[in-house]
């Protein structure tokens, strides 16, 4: 049974928490120091740069879908919560029973290894606390920062997608496939990580 989720997630250098419509400023600046490094491969990023109300507006809808357990979509903190370095989420698009890890890191900060003590983090609560039995992500084969990530997780490639996602531009492309179990929790370097997680009213989870 799941106890989360997890709104806040504190790390040895890191605060991953659930986003707030105050956040807009934090996050404006990350994205719109970084569009040429995030648009080679997050999708998302093509609609940038977007208005501040814009992004407080979607900053809205994050906060709901957390709230109605929907989604999960956090944003990544320096620890003093003065400098958004990144994003990160735990996605339900796979079903209930499967977290898809997501990551991004501002080009500021890149090779810092923030994304991969955020995704340890987060492994961590899909297990412990959402009591997923998976986490899988999923990447571009050219994206060798982001599978280089799923890697050092300990993640194990199960596969390739062959043409599974449409681009932009109508083209379509591979998908590499990662994947832990929580089976495997205990062999995973997250195991090994100083985590703190707490709940919607700052109730220690673990």
């Amino acid at each position: 049974m799941s106890l989360g989720p997890a709104y806040r997630v504190v790390t040895p250098r890191l605060v991953v928490r659930c986003y707030t419509p105050s956040d807009a400023p934090l996050l404006q600046r990350a994205i719109e120091s970084s569009l040429a490094h995030l648009r080679e491969f997050m999708p998302w990023a093509a609609r940038e740069p977007e208005p501040i109300e814009s992004r407080t507006e979607r900053l809205r809808q994050f906060r709901g879908q957390f709230d109605l357990g929907q989604d999960f979509v956090y944003g990544i903190f320096d620890a003093a919560e003065q400098e958004c370095l990144g994003g990160t989420g735990l996605h339900t698009r796979q079903g209930p029973l499967i977290r898809e890890l997501g990551y991004w890191i501002a080009k500021a900060h890149v090779r810092k290894g923030y994304a991969t003590e955020a995704c340890n983090a987060l492994l961590q609560v899909a297990f412990r606390v959402d009591q997923v039995p998976r986490v899988e992500i999923r990447c571009e084969p050219s994206n060798v920062a982001s599978a280089s990530v799923a890697r050092k997780l300990g993640m194990k490639l199960e596969g390739t997608l062959r043409a599974d996602t449409q681009r932009a531009d109508g083209s379509f492309r591979d998908t590499l496939l990662f994947s832990a179990l929580k089976a495997e929790l205990a062999e995973l370097p997250a195991s090994s990580l100083s985590v703190q997680a707490y709940g919607a009213v700052g109730e220690r989870l673990f």
